[in-house]
């Protein structure tokens, strides 16, 4: 793994969301086998390979075993107690662990093992030139995940609740959003059933 200089480093955090109880597929989807390793650990390590300035992990469903797929990287994990109340409450859980240093959060998804650091660092590099709130990924007018939020909008996701992400949050911020536009939506494919996974790993092997 290539690990860059700390002046290379952002000023952007990232936090992965792999709390989730994975209820639509029947056992933790954090886990699942991506080319012969746990898909949280394959969404970590690009992290990692990008120039957001630190990573955390927000555990929840299944930690300990989560902890041992992402055992010798240089993250920190943090434990929501709080998981089953949904995405809202390791959104926030994350944001509280990260330091105020950090001018923006990028929130990454454990299931979406396409993300890539080069994406990542094409987000970021947006954020740092457009001066943005808010920048994300779209295909063909579809927006999607990982999405970056400057600091100013943090305490207004503090607020979010139930098992919901920042919608609402970028709806009401929509003048304060760009978007990087992708050639194929292959980075947004994720794991919510067993048909999920198993397009995912024949889209991988294309």
């Amino acid at each position: 793994m290539t690990d860059l200089t700390e002046s290379a480093k952002s000023r952007v955090g990232g936090i992965l969301l792999a709390a989730g109880t994975s209820s639509r597929l029947g056992q933790p989807k954090q886990l699942l086998d991506f080319h012969g390793k746990p898909l949280v650990r394959q969404v970590a390590e690009q992290a990692l390979k990008s120039r957001l300035g630190r990573l955390h992990v927000v555990v929840g469903y299944h930690a300990d075993e989560v902890r041992t797929a992402l055992s010798g990287l240089a993250i920190e994990i943090v434990d929501n107690h709080s998981y089953q109340s949904g995405q809202s409450t390791s959104l926030r859980t994350g944001l509280l662990s990260i330091p105020r240093d950090l001018k923006a959060a990028m929130i990454l998804l454990t299931d979406q093992p396409f993300v890539d650091s080069h994406l990542i660092d094409q987000l970021i590099g947006l954020y740092e030139e457009s001066g943005a709130l808010i920048v994300a990924p779209q295909y063909k007018g579809r927006r999607g995940n990982p999405v970056i939020f400057d600091q100013k909008l943090h305490s207004e996701i503090l607020t979010v609740v139930g098992d919901t992400g920042a919608r609402d949050v970028i709806a009401r911020h929509r003048d304060q959003l760009v978007t990087l536009e992708l050639t194929s939506d292959q980075p947004f494919l994720d794991v919510d059933t067993w048909e999920d996974y198993h397009r995912l790993a024949c889209e991988s092997n294309n």
